[in-house]
């Protein structure tokens, strides 16, 4: 596991230093979006509404809209200026008895390691709160966000829960339930009866997903009978054949901006007035027909047409340079 927060718990005058690990994983099955069709990977984009341009994530903010439609823009500068009153500690608030923590409160898990020099207090802790029946609430900051939290024991770890603030749980509002009913004696003892007869000890591990394992039953069979489709060689499943695209789009910019840099050491114009700045008749594949076209309209007079015949490249707008080709085929007969 990888511990995704470093800090230290503080009780009283003691700080245990810990590290936090993620308690619980999702083990439901992914998929990803694919044309029916043809199996390719369907994309989405980041576009702006105003512009319609593609917008890449180091230029997404924040924005909050209000009721009267004004728009506040926080960026990351702004979010980080925020103070957080716990920072890197996990502080103590109270200790609470294990049975009044509403459990609609408790949200994520994770585990508390703590460090090597820091096992005795760490121990202290975890046996103070099991021997007396209590979990600790805390306030921690986790990711940028002040959480309110417990501390609990389970085995010999003990255990973070996240909870959510009060004002985050809603309040039930169902007219049916203020319907009077009825309940005669004999339902209520015949309930009762069902109740005791399925009481058992709870064990989690006697239950699974059933419908993860169909999942993966359903997917396994399809693989065996070869009922499968090949995966295009510039898809990796997360995404990042963009990445390589968009890797792709940077050196070309990059080449042509190299490019344009060493030709204008010449100028275009010179191409007209000097045998010498044939540099330009060389690179300037990535320009613009139009000026191409002078150096172009008489390549078998001109010394360049030698030089251009040597640097068979001319590689992308080849089909323009025809005249270039011809009169270097004709001198090399």
């Amino acid at each position: 596991m990888r511990s995704i927060w470093k800090g230290a718990v503080s009780f009283g005058l003691v700080n245990v230093p810990v590290r936090v690990f993620s308690a619980t994983q999702n083990h439901d099955i992914r998929f990803h979006q694919v044309h029916a069709k043809d199996g390719g990977r369907v994309r989405y984009r980041r576009t702006c509404t105003e512009c319609g341009e593609e917008v890449a994530y180091a230029d997404i903010a924040k924005g909050y809209e209000s009721d009267d439609g004004n728009l506040v823009v926080l960026s990351d500068e702004d979010l980080a200026g925020l103070p957080l009153a716990t920072g890197k500690e996990i502080d103590v608030v109270e200790f609470v008895g294990a049975d009044e923590v509403d459990p609609l409160l408790l949200d994520k898990s994770y585990y508390l390691e703590p460090e090597a020099k820091a096992i005795k207090p760490y121990v202290l802790l975890r046996e103070a709160l099991d021997r007396t029946d209590r979990m600790a609430v805390v306030k921690v900051a986790l990711r940028q966000r002040e959480s309110l939290a417990v501390l609990r024991v389970r085995d010999d770890v003990i255990v973070l829960q996240t909870m959510l603030w009060p004002d985050e749980i809603r309040s039930p509002d169902f007219d049916v339930l203020d319907t009077d009913v009825a309940l005669r004696d004999q339902e209520m003892a015949m309930a009762s009866s069902l109740v005791e007869s399925l009481t058992a000890p709870f064990d989690a591990s006697q239950f699974e997903d059933e419908y993860s394992q169909a999942v993966k039953t359903l997917v396994e069979t399809k693989l065996e009978g070869g009922d499968v489709r090949k995966v295009a060689d510039t898809e990796d499943g997360d995404g990042r054949d963009a990445e390589v695209v968009d890797l792709l789009a940077a050196l070309q910019r990059s080449v042509d901006a190299a490019n344009s840099k060493g030709s204008s050491s010449g100028g275009p114009e010179a191409s007209d007035t000097s045998e010498d700045s044939d540099a330009d008749t060389k690179s300037p594949t990535r320009k613009t027909p139009a000026k191409k076209a002078p150096a172009m309209k008489e390549p078998a007079q001109k010394e360049p047409s030698k030089t251009a015949a040597k640097k068979a490249p001319a590689r992308k707008t080849a089909a323009k340079k025809t005249p270039a080709k011809k009169a270097a085929a004709r001198k090399s007969a």
